[in-house]
């Protein structure tokens, strides 16, 4: 029997090597790994050898007659150092492949993709405003041009100016033809008393195809609609390519309604993050929309824990603002992967001036990644902190306490729902 350890790993772990074989040629003995399991090895199958172990649970094992590698840890992620030299020697040492891929032959080929599927007909494309559905976009216009119209929509669940701001950008930088529509009322009609996240996603998913199949009947029912599909969006909504659960529904993959009319066009479906935003630096995208935070579909619902009102809504806006303003001012926006307030279910009691006070409490949520699979919240100045805390509780009426969230992902997700 080999010692499998007991217990689980989530997040950060350090790696002892053993054997550099293949696999970690050329690696330091020790290093960070990114973990996120609970399993236990209780018997190596034969012919298999132990590589590689953190504390007395096993790391990485090898049959390297048989070219089998098994790893415990992820070295496809960022938080896990030396890890595209891990991969980069088992396609090259073990594979033999060769480093021929790069990002404007993607771009070649899903130009000429698209234009072979879509041919002479037109398609519709949602804009969210971030840079995920902005490049599926200019890939489709390089593709087929002014017959793509795209239709960016107002959800009553946006940030603070967010519609008219992003309206804006959009037409001005993009080129591209785009239609503004004010659905809120619809979406947040539908919303009412909806507390379960996974309902909130599937309610979004939907009522977001309803206002775009309504739009392309005004534009005689183009058949194709365009999304900013990642691969992450897919891996968390599905159990895809292998056994893993599925973790949340994300409004575009698991939230889709299931009679929908539009023949789906993702380019970016087997892209991460970090990708998406080199294919936009290919096309000469502004980096105001390159590197602008990711922002979810279902926007500020999943940020307010239990059920969506306009008063709530209200109150995460504002707390939402001061945040942004405050890691703009404090010049960290690029170095930081998101950061967005999330308005919680409770009420706490405090003192302001003589009175006592039973407000909402806000969390802050602020992390680093490159790719958003893994994720580690963001050690911030303390005076950085300290000012959004104090702008917050002074200037937002509805907030009296102020918490800062340090759960790396896994074992939390980046989002709250």
């Amino acid at each position: 029997m080999v010692a499998g350890g007991d217990r689980r790993e989530f997040g950060k772990a350090m790696v002892d090597i053993s054997h550099p074989d293949t696999l970690f040629a050329g690696l330091p003995e020790r290093f960070q790994a990114w973990m996120s399991h609970g399993d236990r090895v209780a018997k190596l199958p034969s012919g298999f050898k132990i590589l590689a172990q953190s504390g007395g649970i096993i790391a990485a094992a090898a049959n390297e007659n048989k070219k089998i590698w098994g790893l415990q840890f992820h070295p496809e992620v960022i938080h896990t150092h030396h890890g595209k030299e891990i991969i980069e020697n088992f396609l090259t040492r073990a594979c033999g492949c060769k480093r021929e891929w790069t990002m404007s032959a993607f771009i070649e080929s899903t130009v000429r993709s698209i234009r072979e599927r879509v041919g002479e007909k037109s398609a519709l494309c949602g804009l969210s405003g971030g840079v995920d559905s902005a490049v599926a976009a200019l890939l489709v216009h390089k593709a087929i041009g002014d017959r793509l119209t795209c239709v960016f929509v107002d959800n009553g669940l946006l940030r603070k100016n967010e519609f008219e701001s992003v309206l804006a950008n959009f037409l001005e930088h993009l080129h591209l033809k785009v239609i503004g529509v004010d659905a809120s009322d619809k979406f947040l009609g539908r919303l009412q008393d909806i507390e379960d996240p996974e309902r909130k996603r599937k309610i979004i998913g939907e009522e977001f195809i309803r206002v775009f199949e309504r739009e392309a009947h005004k534009l005689g029912d183009p058949p194709f609609l365009v999304q900013g599909t990642l691969y992450p969006d897919v891996i968390e909504s599905t159990s895809v390519r292998g056994p893993s659960a599925v973790i949340k529904s994300h409004h575009n993959v698991g939230g889709l309604p299931k009679d929908i009319k539009f023949e789906l066009v993702e380019p970016l479906r087997e892209l991460f993050k970090d990708e998406v935003r080199k294919v936009g630096e290919e096309l000469g995208m502004d980096p105001h929309f390159v590197y602008r935070h990711p922002f979810p579909g279902p926007g500020l619902a999943v940020r307010i824990l239990g059920s969506v009102t306009s008063e709530r809504l209200s109150i995460l806006r504002e707390a939402d603002a001061i945040v942004h303003e405050e890691i703009d001012r404090a010049g960290l926006m690029r170095e930081l992967w998101q950061a967005f307030a999330v308005l919680l279910p409770i009420r706490s009691v405090g003192v302001m001036g003589d009175d006592r006070t039973y407000e909402n409490v806000a969390a802050l949520r602020i992390v680093t990644s490159m790719d958003g699979m893994t994720a580690d919240w963001a050690k911030l100045p303390s005076d950085v902190l300290e000012r959004m805390s104090t702008r917050i509780v002074n200037e937002v009426r509805g907030i009296n306490r102020v918490v800062y969230d340090i759960t790396s992902k896994p074992p939390g997700t980046i989002e709250w729902e």
